[in-house]
């Protein structure tokens, strides 16, 4: 992993990748925001997401993340340095955010403004007793819940967009 983010043994992550791995992703266009090694990233394409774009605020995570993918035969994946200022006017069926629980409040919003119609966006990076507060906020803009999964006071959710 270098210096970024994401081996695949943290709680946070396994938890996206159980959900994920329940989801059909066959052909849907996924954003992995705070995608760090691009672990998340590599299993979406592996599961037949097409096209990804992979975002993170560091440098050295984007250049992990197309190592990481070519060293997995992966050639669906365009890792871009940024954050949510990049999204507006892009648009995806799946959103996967496994950031932290104060930026995805802040930019929650505009993660759920890229999804299509019956959009998925899976959060993580965040405790249990920080449920209310998300849940709250993605319903606030059109988010229904459809699963979550703890680990270990961790936890993750799938909602899903109801226009």
């Amino acid at each position: 992993p270098k210096m970024s983010f994401g081996t695949g043994h943290h709680q946070t992550t396994r938890l996206v990748s159980k959900l994920m791995l329940n989801m059909d992703l066959k052909g849907k266009k996924l954003l992995d925001m705070g995608t760090g090694t691009g672990v998340l990233a590599i299993l979406a394409e592996k599961r037949g997401a097409a096209p990804i774009t992979a975002i993170d605020n560091f440098e050295w995570a984007v250049e992990n993340t197309d190592e990481n993918a070519e060293a997995n035969d992966c050639t669906n994946i365009t890792a871009m340095h940024g954050d949510a200022e990049l999204l507006p006017g892009m648009s995806f069926d799946v959103v996967l955010a496994n950031i932290n629980r104060n930026v995805l409040l802040q930019d929650m919003k505009t993660y759920i403004e890229t999804l299509t119609p019956q959009g998925r966006l899976l959060i993580s990076g965040f405790f249990e007793n920080d449920f209310e507060l998300l849940n709250a906020e993605a319903t606030k803009h059109g988010m229904e819940l459809v699963n979550k999964v703890t680990e270990d006071r961790w936890m993750s959710c799938q909602f899903q967009k109801l226009t």
